[in-house]
C-alpha cells in the first residue's frame, strides 16, 4: 500500500456508474416488483452500500477509509438499468475505488437476481464519472519571483557547537517548490537579535520569512515573544493547522508556541527547531499556505 502518512485530510467526493443491459420485459418486472427474488432495487442498493464500506477488504492496495456518505441510485429506462454511486469521505486518500466497487456490486446483484428470467444480461460501462478533493483540487502555482528567508534561532548553532540541519531542510523544501531563498542566517535565542534580523528581511522585500527554533517552553525559547510585537496582522489558523497535524503524530506537538502573521506583505512563520517538528509543519502548510500571496496580491490591486 502507498504510504499516505504525510498527506492531509480533505473532503473527497467520487461518483461512478455502471449500466446493466437486459430485456425490456425484465426492466418492467423490476419496476413492478414481480420478480421471483422480489425487491431487486432495494437489495442491489444494500449490496452496493456493503461493497463500498468493504472495498479495502477485497482490493489489496486500497486503504480502509472512513465514509461520510454512500448514495446508490438507479435509473430504469428501456432495456437498461443505470446505477450511479456517490461516495463522500474526509480523509487523506480518494474514494473512487469505493464508488466503482459499490456500483459494480450493485450491478452484479441485479444480474444475480434477474438471471432466472433473463439469460442475456450484460454489465457494461462501469466507469468513474468524477472525483474531487485532495492535492489535485488544492494544486497551485507558486507565485513568480517569490523570495524567502530562513532564520535559524539557536544558541548552540550560533556558537558553532552544533551543526544546523533544520534550517537547511526548510531551505531545501522551499527550493523544491520553486521558491527562491536568497537569505539564510543564524542568530542566538535573543529577542533583540531575532527582531532585528526579521525586520531586515521584511525591509528587503522578502515575501516569506521562516524561522526555526525558540518556539518551545524552555527559558531560552523567545521567538514568539520577539516577533509578536512586530507582526501587524496575526493569522492564527496557520500554526493551529500545523499543531493539529503534528498532534496526530506526536503528543508533544501541543507544546509548540509557534505563531504566524504578516508584516506588510511579508508572511512570518515560526517553526520548531527539531527536524521532525519542522518537517511536519512544512508537510502541514505547504504548498497550501502560499495561497495567502494570491489573496494579498488581489487585495492590493483593489
Amino acid at each position: 500500500m502507498k504510504d499516505i502518512t504525510n498527506k492531509i485530510s480533505s473532503l473527497r467526493i467520487a461518483k461512478a456508474s455502471a449500466v446493466v443491459r437486459l430485456k425490456p420485459e425484465s426492466v418492467e418486472a423490476v419496476k413492478n416488483n414481480v420478480t421471483a427474488k422480489k425487491d431487486v432495487i432495494s437489495t442491489a442498493r444494500t449490496a452496493g452500500f456493503l461493497a463500498a464500506k468493504n472495498t479495502s477488504h477485497v482490493i489489496p492496495h486500497c486503504h480502509p477509509i472512513p465514509l461520510e456518505s454512500v448514495a446508490i441510485e438507479f435509473e430504469l429506462s428501456g432495456n437498461k438499468i443505470r446505477i450511479t454511486s456517490e461516495i463522500k469521505s474526509i480523509y487523506k486518500t480518494g474514494c473512487e475505488m469505493e464508488a466503482l466497487y459499490g456500483a459494480s456490486v450493485a450491478a452484479l446483484t441485479i444480474y444475480d437476481m434477474l438471471k432466472p428470467i433473463d439469460k442475456g444480461i450484460v454489465i457494461e460501462e462501469i466507469k468513474l464519472e468524477s472525483k474531487s478533493g485532495g492535492k489535485t483540487d488544492f494544486a497551485m502555482t507558486v507565485p513568480k519571483n517569490l523570495k524567502a528567508a530562513v532564520l535559524v534561532i539557536s544558541d548552540s548553532v550560533s556558537k558553532k557547537q552544533r551543526v544546523d540541519k533544520t534550517g537547511i531542510l526548510v531551505k531545501e523544501r522551499l527550493e523544491e517548490l520553486g521558491i527562491n531563498v536568497p537569505f539564510y542566517d543564524i542568530v542566538p535565542d535573543e529577542k533583540a537579535k531575532i527582531r532585528n534580523r526579521v525586520k531586515k528581511f521584511s525591509k528587503a522585500a522578502v515575501n516569506l520569512v521562516i524561522t526555526t527554533g525558540g518556539t518551545g517552553v524552555s527559558p531560552r525559547d523567545n521567538t514568539p515573544e520577539a516577533l509578536r510585537t512586530l507582526i501587524e496582522k496575526k493569522v492564527g489558523g496557520i500554526m493551529e493547522a500545523a499543531r493539529n497535524y503534528g498532534q496526530r503524530k506526536s503528543p508533544n506537538a501541543m507544546l509548540s508556541r509557534g505563531i504566524a502573521g504578516l508584516i506588510g506583505k511579508t508572511l512570518i512563520l515560526t517553526l520548531p527547531g527539531s527536524t521532525r517538528g519542522a518537517t511536519e509543519t512544512m508537510d502541514a502548510l505547504f504548498p497550501y499556505v502560499l495561497h495567502i500571496f494570491d489573496v494579498l496580491e488581489a487585495g492590493y490591486k483593489h
